[in-house]
């Protein structure tokens, strides 16, 4: 996990650990999670023999924080087994990570949906650009800023916080620099009169969109 200290406050932010299914989804913009708590995995099937440069750059730039796993045989769905067994033990080492699939493979999604009944954080993508912590670093104006505070607390479901409190350190937590406090109580303000939350007596309820199907 990544510490930030500010003023007299620590914010602990997860880690975020990206599965590419490079047999599906082939990204060009890695270089996105640069400078930020990522550890990346690409899983290159048995008969791919060739990465792109770029690719390869932006790996080499990670560093030690991203890693080719080459799988071995040809089976129908081989690819996808062995990110389901990379899923499953690095949600068991660390189960306060954020997990993110990049595929345009549906098939994810039971598992996905099994994993988050059970308080993971897990979420299909299917471009690196998706991802909340990326989409919320930029995120400029405020429209933006709601925009994906609201898209992140949809995909929640029922783990939504429900103080005030931990609402604010839940958004600050979301985006890649620290929110001062006035930052954070105009953003909660706007969440109110936009009507998505409703606040009452420190307690949060929420009127949010459904969200969207990755």
């Amino acid at each position: 996990m990544l510490k930030r200290v500010t003023q007299s406050r620590e914010i602990v932010l997860p880690t975020n650990y990206v599965l590419i299914d490079f047999e599906n989804v082939q990204p060009k913009n890695l270089e996105l999670l640069a400078n930020h708590p990522f550890k990346v995995f690409v899983f290159v099937g048995a008969n791919q023999n060739k990465v792109s440069f770029e690719l390869a750059l932006a790996m080499q730039t990670l560093g030690e924080n991203a890693e080719y796993v080459k799988i071995s045989g040809n089976g129908r769905n081989a690819l996808d087994f062995h990110i389901a067994c990379y899923l499953g033990e690095l949600a068991t080492k660390d189960p306060g990570g954020c997990f993110h699939v990049i595929s345009k493979d549906t098939g994810f999604d039971p598992l996905i949906k099994h994993l988050k009944s059970r308080k993971l954080r897990v979420q299909r993508e299917k471009d690196l650009a998706e991802i909340p912590l990326l989409r919320m670093s930029s995120a400029v104006s405020d429209d933006e800023k709601i925009s994906a505070i609201v898209k992140n607390l949809a995909s929640r479901g029922h783990a939504r916080p429900r103080k005030v409190k931990t609402l604010a350190n839940t958004i600050n937590s979301l985006f890649t620099k620290t929110l001062d406090e006035e930052e954070l109580s105009l953003l909660l303000k706007e969440l109110q009169d936009r009507k998505y939350i409703v606040v009452n007596q420190g307690n949060v309820s929420y009127k949010l969109p459904q969200a969207e199907a990755s």
